[in-house]
């Protein structure tokens, strides 16, 4: 229970109202969430020829951990209230509210109709969802400011498409309702009991069993209003397996391969040379087959499934090309690293800041996430980008 204090006041006469009551403040002692804020950029290594007409626009990506992904014996380093859906969601909303970007991209959004939805509109956002396939409780989402943005047109990802056309309707993950989430997730694949609980739904050599892991992301092209710019936004949640990388990175290549294919369509249909910027937890670190294929377009791992040899989009990492990377934006006791990122093609938008993160030495974050200062087991992650004319 969170725990509150009381202060007494003492009544002192008043002559004008000798029967008034003073009524005691109560005071609350439960730490609030943290707001981070946006940071200039000192050096950026993205840089244009062309002049900038100033125009900026904020975007945000944060895994604000499903709640159905909340159990205690997973999060036992989390102070209990922390934890509670009553307490988590409103402090995930306080957080949220806080920033004030005009794009909010969610991963590990459960609650969406009966919560999210509802509360973040209300404060003059619209949004987009798409749901996880399976018996999965969460998905991904957008949410724009109205005043900021007008939604043109929009495509689902569903990565269960990798699956070859002989498989069955039985998902190798149905079954799995109680693996962890989070960084925990990034431990689960070592421990024995687990290994022969998943080997016992399919043989993973098999690519129907393989590539179904019910991952989904989601695209939009956007308007913005002022100035006039076309903009596309996708945003996804990648496989946490770590020793199933080669399905993360053929998720990693259909994603490209389907933003490209929607940039196109996007061109053609508005006349337009749209910007994009992809977000996402992507369960891969810097340096990764997937996160060096995200930044090149070429891996040297190969993968059981072929995909589409489509010229990827060039991509740069907003916080490689500006301060660096974070130290992390998972951290548990038995993970920390980062596996969350915004993308961003350079040819007419460029990072002019990013949103703040804890230093590893902070004390918010010591003893590992959630706790009372951060309501996920993942940060929010930020960049303002600058339109390029």
């Amino acid at each position: 229970m969170l725990k509150s204090s009381f202060f007494l006041l003492p009544r002192f006469p008043l002559a004008s109202t000798p029967h008034r009551t003073i009524h005691f403040a109560k005071m609350s002692t439960t730490p609030a969430p943290l707001s981070p804020k946006f940071v200039p950029a000192e050096k950026s290594g993205v840089t244009s020829v062309s002049k900038s007409d100033g125009f900026k626009f904020s975007l945000v990506s944060y895994n604000i951990l499903a709640q159905a992904y909340v159990k205690g014996d997973l999060f036992s380093h989390s102070p209990r209230p922390c934890l509670k859906w009553k307490a988590r969601s409103q402090a995930i909303l306080t957080v949220l509210k806080s920033l004030g970007a005009d794009f909010l991209c969610l991963q590990e959004l459960d609650e969406y109709d009966s919560f999210y939805k509802g509360n973040i509109e209300s404060v003059g956002y619209s949004s987009i969802y798409v749901k996880r396939n399976g018996q999965k409780r969460d998905g991904c989402g957008i949410f724009y400011k109205q005043d900021s943005a007008e939604l043109l047109t929009e495509e689902k990802i569903e990565y269960n498409d990798l699956v070859p056309s002989n498989q069955d309707d039985t998902s190798s993950e149905d079954k799995e309702e109680n693996l962890p989430a989070g960084g925990n997730k990034k431990l689960a694949s070592k421990d024995a009991g687990l290994k022969n609980k998943r080997a016992g739904h399919g043989d993973l050599n098999d690519p129907c069993v393989r590539f179904k892991r019910d991952c989904v992301g989601i695209m939009a092209a956007f308007r913005l209003k002022d100035p006039s710019h076309f903009i596309i936004v996708a945003n996804t949640h990648i496989y946490w397996d770590p020793e199933l990388a080669d399905v993360k990175l053929a998720q990693a290549r259909y994603l490209l391969s389907r933003l490209a294919q929607f940039k196109l369509l996007v061109s053609d249909k508005f006349d337009c040379s749209p910007s994009v910027v992809v977000t996402g937890d992507f369960n891969s670190l810097p340096g990764s087959q997937v996160y060096q294929y995200l930044m090149s377009g070429s891996s040297e791992a190969g993968t059981l499934l072929e995909i589409s040899d489509d010229v990827p989009i060039p991509l740069c990492s907003a916080y490689a090309s500006t301060r660096g990377e974070p130290h992390f934006t998972n951290y548990t006791p038995g993970f920390t690293g980062t596996l969350d990122y915004i993308l961003f093609s350079p040819e007419n938008i460029k990072p002019v800041s990013y949103l703040e993160l804890p230093e590893p030495e902070a004390s918010d974050v010591q003893g590992g996430l959630p706790n009372y200062y951060h309501p996920s087991d993942h940060l929010p992650i930020g960049a303002e980008f600058e339109i390029i004319q």
